[in-house]
């Protein structure tokens, strides 16, 4: 789906990475959420390298990048963890610093990336989602109903693995059709079958269970350390105006106070998966932004 794309098998920081690279000009990495792989930006990269240099992985424990057992602790899944996967990803491609996108899981990997690599991240941009740490906090009724898989997938082992497993095709298409702004009929067919063959595989489910697992424990303690921290880097934030987001915050004003630096943002019409739902508007948005805080 990535035509054009070198593919390509990194070392992370103790998982292997399977990415795909394309175009050229300064590094941009581009990192997707769940339940997806780097798949989700098939709409929107190729576009993109016509001027960057376009990384796409796989997160651990997610597509066909490897999903190691998930530590009694389950930091090998932290935020802390991915983001050193994906450091380690951009240096052994010789990028020392590059500009970032990342939506739902993807987002939350990059703003630990962006506290824990200040000086690798140039520009970042966050997709649909406001901090972790801030979504536990202000948990209600409404949001727990609409994000229930965060408590759901972020149960004791085996429970959600056998659960899923049991028909990882409808799990997959459930998310996508209720998430999104018109269903199934805004993913094409080819990137669905991608992310239902991914769940096919009980090591991805596991590993994105102990993703969410992660967020619920280990996460939340690095963020609780870091609570003063703030982004430095320009970040953009786009989000759904049909999402959950949209309806339970000001998702601008959760950005605006967990930077430093310049903050900009604008909601989208469309659910949650914005470079799915509205490629052409996501894409524009990002080369904007881009253009003009990374010109490399």
């Amino acid at each position: 789906m990535l035509d054009g794309f070198e593919k390509w098998r990194m070392a992370g920081d103790g998982a292997e990475i399977f990415v795909q690279v394309g175009g050229s000009g300064p590094p941009l990495l581009l990192l997707h959420g769940y339940p997806q792989t780097h798949l989700m930006w098939h709409q929107v990269a190729p576009g993109l390298a016509e001027r960057y240099t376009v990384v796409c992985p796989d997160l651990r424990g997610y597509g066909v990048s490897s999903a190691p057992s998930g530590a009694p602790d389950h930091a090998n899944y932290s935020k802390r963890a991915m983001a050193k996967d994906m450091v380690a990803v951009m240096a052994g491609l010789g990028f020392g610093q590059f500009a970032a996108a990342g939506h739902d899981r993807g987002g939350r990997v990059l703003h630990r990336m962006c506290l824990d690599h200040p000086g690798q991240v140039a520009a970042a941009a966050v997709l649909d989602i406001v901090p972790t740490r801030t979504v536990f906090a202000a948990t209600s009724q409404a949001l727990a109903s609409g994000y229930y898989h965060w408590f759901f997938l972020s149960q004791p082992a085996p429970l959600p693995e056998r659960l899923i497993s049991l028909d990882p095709a409808f799990w997959v298409r459930s998310k996508l059709e209720r998430w999104s702004g018109t269903g199934l009929p805004a993913f094409r067919p080819e990137a669905v079958a991608a992310y239902v063959q991914a769940f096919t595989d009980p090591a991805v489910i596991h590993g994105t269970c102990e993703d969410y697992r992660a967020a619920a424990t280990v996460d939340l303690e690095h963020d609780s350390a870091d609570q003063d921290a703030r982004i430095g880097c320009p970040l953009l934030v786009l989000w759904g105006e049909q999402g959950l987001m949209h309806r339970q915050f000001d998702v601008l004003d959760t950005w605006r106070v967990k930077a430093a630096g310049p903050v900009t943002g604008q909601s989208l019409p469309c659910g949650h998966f914005l470079p799915e739902e509205q490629p052409e508007r996501t894409q524009g948005a990002l080369a904007e932004f881009l253009a003009r805080h990374w010109p490399g």
